[in-house]
């Protein structure tokens, strides 16, 4: 059987686009030989819709959509599409997580969901009913017997898993009540490592039951998740087809034919420019905005920022602009300068020396007799954040945050200042990862000035400040801030795997539990890595330490 894997990207809410695309992508289909096309979880509505689950009226136009998809797509091919079912009865939730099988201009629901995941990012127990049965997610399409299942269905082996969330495995059921080929309609954020992953999770199940295993993913940006497609169908022997990341794609899989590859993944740093560049253009797009603003500051961050922002956009929808200060550097401005026209960007200086002046009159009174200090320097932060506000609302544009995942780990950023956006591209990057990413983006050509990189990182708000005034080098804390963050370690095993003693990690560990109002309050952040800050949840006040 031919079989289209349909790998779209939908809009939350946008039934009449969402219906248009898998209409498109049907027709396409067709007309491409498929005798069956397969779409991801929750396309007609888009994924994740969260709260909008629970208005009745949200619903309702789900229905109608469906509806008209069904009247659109053409008659002679079957097609399987993720979409919403009101779950009977007066207990539980109102809705399954569920699949239809179009055909014929009608559609009825073949399949419902069991395993909601609650945990990182996800949060679908909060709106599904578990589905107890899924031996009965089983249709016969052409002569074939297909279990179909969802997405968190298809993630608890219990040959591949060594600890499994859930007690039940789905794609178990439906192999034992009969199904010939399984397919999992998913909407499976990316992150760094996923795609091969999940090409190991999908070949040991297919290994396993002895039958192929097809898996359509949902591709494009949703604020700060990615979701990269890697649409696969991978045969008992490990042979795979393979997928297509971040690209809106049709692909047709012949089940009669032996497909010869293995599931491979593009280098990690490739794949975060890719995920960033995906996730700022569809920022961009489903929010209507035209153009974006980036604050330069002759750094690495910064300039990383915008370069990604014109890979996303083209140059003639960025604009940069440099506010120097009595602290700043020479090679500052002339970095950013640079900068802007290697990338061909409109870019702008606006000195804040004179509003630096005023700002210190205006609060002589009540700073007089005190040391310069923190607050003198975070002021010069909020100035700037003042003045791409004002010029972000003049033109239209949409301002991007510019801080690295180590900076905001440890509250080395200013509120109301730098952290001035409304999307971080790079707050889920490492500083380290921030290099060398910023060395791959000049491996063809020098876009980034070699100074940006090579400098020493400082902030520049007081003479001759270095961010190892305060901080070890990059390379030393990044390993000790992954470790507590994103492997939860006790300060205890952080200092006896990296040989940081056990005070300093303590101390930084301290300086990531008192940052966390900062992050609470910071800007959607693009998920790069398992454990970004929104899969995060911590409180924002509480006085536990493990030292």
């Amino acid at each position: 059987m031919k079989i289209a894997l349909c790998q779209i990207d939908t809009t939350v809410g946008d039934f009449a686009g969402n219906a248009r695309k898998i209409v498109e992508f049907g027709q396409r289909a067709l007309a491409a030989g498929a005798e069956l096309a397969l779409f991801p979880e929750l396309s007609v509505c888009g994924y994740p819709a969260e709260d909008l689950l629970l208005r009745p009226a949200f619903k309702a136009r789900h229905d109608v959509a469906l509806a008209e998809i069904a009247a659109a797509l053409p008659a002679e091919l079957p097609v399987l599409v993720g979409c919403l079912e009101s779950a009977p009865g007066p207990a539980g939730r109102a809705l399954h997580n569920a699949v239809a099988l179009v055909h014929g201009g009608e559609w009825r629901i073949v399949a419902r969901k069991s395993l909601l995941p609650t945990y990182d990012v996800f949060d679908e127990s909060r709106y599904f009913e578990p589905w107890p049965t899924p031996e009965q997610n089983l249709v016969q399409i052409g002569g074939t017997k297909f279990g179909v299942v969802i997405c968190e269905d298809g993630w608890n082996d219990a040959e591949f898993f060594e600890q499994r969330l859930y007690g039940l495995d789905p794609v178990e059921r439906v192999v034992a009540a009969g199904a010939e080929l399984v397919v999992n309609l998913s909407a499976s954020p990316w992150a760094a490592g996923k795609v091969a992953f999940r090409g190991r999770m999908v070949e040991a199940a297919s290994r396993r039951h002895g039958v192929p295993m097809i898996y359509v993913n949902l591709v494009g940006g949703d604020v700060e998740l990615q979701f990269d497609g890697g649409s696969l169908a991978v045969q008992p022997t490990g042979a795979a087809f393979q997928p297509v990341v971040f690209e809106e794609t049709m692909q047709i899989v012949d089940t009669s034919e032996t497909w010869s590859e293995r599931v491979a993944e593009l280098p990690r740093v490739e794949t975060h420019h890719r995920a960033i560049v995906q996730g700022i253009a569809a920022y961009v797009q489903k929010f209507g905005f035209d153009r974006v603003l980036v604050g330069l500051s002759g750094g690495i961050d910064s300039a990383l920022v915008v370069t990604l922002a014109v890979d996303a956009l083209g140059a003639d929808r960025v604009a940069g602009v440099a506010m120097p200060s009595e602290f700043s550097s020479e090679h500052s401005v002339a970095d950013a300068r640079e900068l802007a026209e290697n990338l061909g960007i409109e870019f702008h200086v606006l000195a804040i020396n004179e509003l630096q002046s005023a700002f210190d009159a205006t609060l002589l009174p009540l700073f007089r007799d005190t040391e310069f200090g923190v607050a003198e320097e975070n002021l010069q932060s909020r100035i700037r954040g003042t003045l791409l506000m004002a010029y972000a609302n003049k033109h239209g544009h949409l301002l991007l945050t510019t801080g690295n995942k180590s900076e905001t780990a440890i509250g080395y950023c200013t509120l109301y200042g730098d952290t001035n956006g409304a999307l971080a591209p790079i707050a889920d990057l490492w500083k380290t990862e921030v290099w060398e990413l910023s060395r791959w983006l000049n491996r063809d050509r020098v876009r980034i000035p070699q100074n940006s990189i090579t400098k020493p990182p400082s902030a520049e708000l007081r003479p001759d400040q270095l961010d190892t005034d305060s901080l070890p080098p990059y390379d030393v804390l990044d390993p000790v801030l992954l470790a507590l963050i994103e492997e939860h370690r006790t300060v205890a095993d952080v200092s006896a795997a990296t040989g940081m003693p056990v005070e300093d990690v303590a101390r930084l560990d301290a300086l990531i539990q008192n940052s966390e109002f900062k992050r609470y309050q910071y800007a959607p952040t693009l998920r790069l890595s398992e454990r970004c800050w929104r899969g995060r949840r911590m409180p924002v006040s509480h006085r536990f330490r493990d030292a």
